[in-house]
């Protein structure tokens, strides 16, 4: 079992980037970047295979689960070229499985966690049918002093009100009004370069998965409890 750890020079780049973040720093910086990056891939590469020892994900190689530094500045006014964080997600093996697991590795602001993220309207409308008829499992999670130890409490943009079709009396409201679901643990830089970093991502990984399961029975049977999977 390999100790891989985020050396400080990684987040000395990042922060170095933040500063001077235009392109000509970038290219003549572009040798430490890709020296920076392959210290990402080892550690998330190890990452990747430990958490295959207790759950199963569909992402090949932690290389393929990094997203791009280069930020897609077409339509946003912050014109800026590059992220300067690195970042990534794991898919668990769909559709027998549901959540996903998300990282992001930067300066003062780390976080690791996941969840769903705007799930499509047929699923948002699953998940709201089976709070409405059974929320208990969901809160009895959310309640749990593993979930609110690690996460606090359940994140996501939320609705004013009750979405179309729901009582906004009902006594599940506030979690009818999710539009996104999911939570993140918060690390210090100090943290981020630790020994022991990898093995707290896990645990983050891991108290997150009663979550998961939960939001898979919702969005894996119909309300009678019989499978939707072919």
């Amino acid at each position: 079992m390999k100790n891989v750890t985020i050396p400080s020079s990684t987040f000395q780049f990042l922060t170095e980037l933040d500063k001077n973040n235009d392109r000509d720093w970038f290219n003549e910086n572009k040798k430490i970047y890709q020296k920076e990056h392959a210290h990402v891939v080892d550690f998330v590469e190890e990452l990747l295979s430990r958490l295959k020892e207790v759950d199963q994900i569909s992402t090949l190689t932690g290389k393929k689960s990094l997203m791009r530094i280069y930020r897609d500045v077409r339509f946003s006014n912050d014109k800026r070229p590059y992220d300067p964080r690195f970042a990534g997600s794991f898919a668990r093996v769909k559709p027998e499985l549901r959540g996903g697991y998300f990282f992001r590795f930067k300066p003062g602001e780390t976080v690791v966690g996941g969840g769903f993220y705007q799930p499509n309207a047929d699923d948002l409308k699953l998940i709201r049918e089976h709070i409405a008829q059974d929320d208990q499992p969901l809160r009895e999670v959310l309640q749990s002093s593993g979930f609110k130890n690690t996460f606090g409490e359940l994140m996501g943009e939320q609705l004013k009100t009750a979405p179309k079709g729901f009582d906004k009396e009902h006594p599940a409201i506030d979690l009818f009004r999710y539009k996104s679901m999911y939570a993140f643990k918060s690390f210090t830089d100090e943290e981020v370069l630790s020994e022991d970093f990898l093995e707290e991502v896990l645990k983050v990984f891991i108290a997150i998965r009663p979550f998961f399961d939960v939001m898979t029975e919702y969005l894996t049977t119909d309300l009678n409890g019989l499978s939707l999977i072919d």
